[in-house]
């Protein structure tokens, strides 16, 4: 285990009150007589799990910044939970491994009835999880609420409410959703800018109906359009639990089964009519192959020798002209008797190029 990696103890976390906020950190190196910043990677997890658990996240912008853990538990939360931190220097390939504790306990009075979520357009949301910033927006959130009993419930990234990663340009920031509970009533500003007027006056891309002054500007800006408010709904009655024993006299019906049912003949179905068309195919292209391709081809082959045969006849029987002298033989093969290669008059063009 090492020192160093969080910076401080983490406070007990209450359901529904407090979020929990832990900078994992590592003091920066000194080199030529200023502090250099190490780049550092940290991974957390649940002991003996993957992953953090659902109501925790991890972020780090960074290597050369701090990460954050952070997160806001829920009722079913309770207990405690051991995470393991390991931080990765990506200069010198050293590890440091630690353990921390985070003990949820139930909160005073359960989560309050009256919740509203605001969404803040120009924050982070490790920017919005210090005590004092948030401290700051309670103080804004109360000008327009006009309660003084107001304390932050839950704090999330708009990114994992399906926003969009915003432009790399100076300024522009991911959003924050920051949700505020209270016991008392909303004020009538509140329901205003949450009425149906509102929800169709930012249809059309106007600014929703308020009727008071706007106490986040200029530190936070509200996206009033994306406000939300949970009202309390007591007409709706909960669950009731049994003892889960029958009374008295009462009798258990299990449901009937139901009536065996005969599989061989979709069995028989789905496996012999494929196998049928295969073999069907099968033979058809036999056919094709070895009776009828093979005879067409050897008769086309028959006629074509055929016609060339007669055409070459016909071809040798049509010689008007004399015998070329390279056919005539000098002499009879069977006698022996010479014969003139020249019968007619004396022509330079047809003398033989060999005397006799």
């Amino acid at each position: 285990m090492g020192t160093g990696l969080l910076g401080g103890d983490p406070p007990a976390a209450r359901p529904g009150g407090t979020c929990v906020l832990m900078p994992v950190s590592v003091p920066p190196v000194r080199v030529s007589r200023r502090p250099v910043a190490t780049p550092i990677t940290f991974q957390a997890h649940l002991q003996d799990h993957p992953d953090l658990p659902r109501w925790l996240r991890y972020i780090q912008r960074d290597p050369h910044q701090p990460g954050y853990l952070y997160g806001c538990p829920t009722a079913t939360e309770l207990g405690t939970h051991t995470i393991e931190v390991l931080a990765y220097n990506r200069r010198t390939y050293e590890t440091v491994a630690q353990r921390l504790v985070v003990t949820i306990i139930p909160a005073p009075g359960g989560e309050p009835p009256y919740q509203g979520e605001f969404l803040v357009g120009n924050r982070n949301v490790e920017e919005l999880l210090p005590v004092a910033t948030r401290d700051i927006f309670l103080q804004a959130t109360a000008g327009v609420w006009e309660r003084d009993d107001l304390h932050v419930i839950n704090v999330t990234s708009a990114l994992d409410r399906g926003g969009r990663v915003p432009l790399p340009i100076e300024g522009r920031k991911e959003g924050v959703y920051v949700k505020v509970g209270s016991w008392g009533t909303f004020s009538p500003c509140l329901a205003a800018a949450a009425s149906p007027q509102s929800r169709f006056r930012c249809s059309l891309g106007q600014q929703p109906l308020a009727s008071c002054y706007d106490t986040f500007a200029p530190h936070f800006t509200i996206r009033w359009c994306n406000l939300t408010l949970v009202w309390p709904n007591p007409t709706t009655p909960g669950p009731v639990w049994g003892s889960g024993v029958l009374e008295e006299g009462g009798d258990f019906q299990p449901p009937t089964e139901a009536p065996p049912q005969d599989l061989l003949p979709g069995y028989l179905v789905t496996l012999l009519v494929p196998l049928a068309v295969a073999a069907l195919l099968c033979l058809l292209l036999g056919h094709l192959m070895c009776c009828r391709r093979e005879g067409v081809i050897q008769l086309v082959h028959h006629t074509t020798i055929h016609g060339d045969t007669e055409e070459l006849r016909h071809m040798a029987s049509s010689r008007d002209g004399p015998r070329p002298l390279s056919t005539l033989p000098m002499f009879n093969v069977r006698t022996g008797q010479r014969i003139n290669p020249m019968p007619g008059p004396s022509d330079g063009a047809r003398v033989p190029l060999l005397p006799p």
